[in-house]
């Protein structure tokens, strides 16, 4: 099970991991190892989720779920796969419960009086000294 928060864990037969060959540095070891790991989760098939929640995720998370439905992540850091897929686990575990929260409604204020004559006031001043960088008109008596 992977524990995404205190009520709700996802088995791990509804994850799906792969192993490749990771790119860049690391000489013999990148070229012959597998140590790049994959998480494949389709989501909408999964039992433990809410239809909301499921909504949620893929609202919250579209750049990372391909047209099939499956959220992919990646991760080749270190040079096993065993380290490579315990990072991959915690931040897959992270990216949900993030994806789960619902955020807090926006209340609205009413602006103060003090405010509203502290931002006219600003606006005058400001206008006055727009007003003093014009031109000078000098009469001639």
């Amino acid at each position: 099970m992977i524990p995404i928060t205190e009520t709700l864990s996802i088995p791990e037969r509804e994850v799906r991991f792969t192993a490749s060959r990771s790119g860049g540095p690391g000489g013999q070891n990148v070229n012959k190892v597998n140590t790049r790991v994959t998480l494949h989760f389709p989501f909408w098939l999964s039992d433990h989720l809410t239809n909301v929640q499921k909504s949620r995720i893929a609202l919250r998370l579209k750049t990372r779920i391909n047209k099939e439905g499956v959220l992919s992540l990646h991760a080749q850091r270190h040079r096993s796969q065993a380290a490579n897929r315990n990072e991959l686990v915690d931040r897959f575990s992270a990216l949900i419960r993030d994806a789960l929260v619902i955020p807090k409604a926006r209340k609205r204020h009413k602006i103060t009086k003090a405010a509203k004559e502290r931002r006219l006031h600003d606006k005058k001043r400001k206008g006055y000294l727009k007003q003093e960088r014009g031109p000078r008109i000098i009469l001639d008596d």
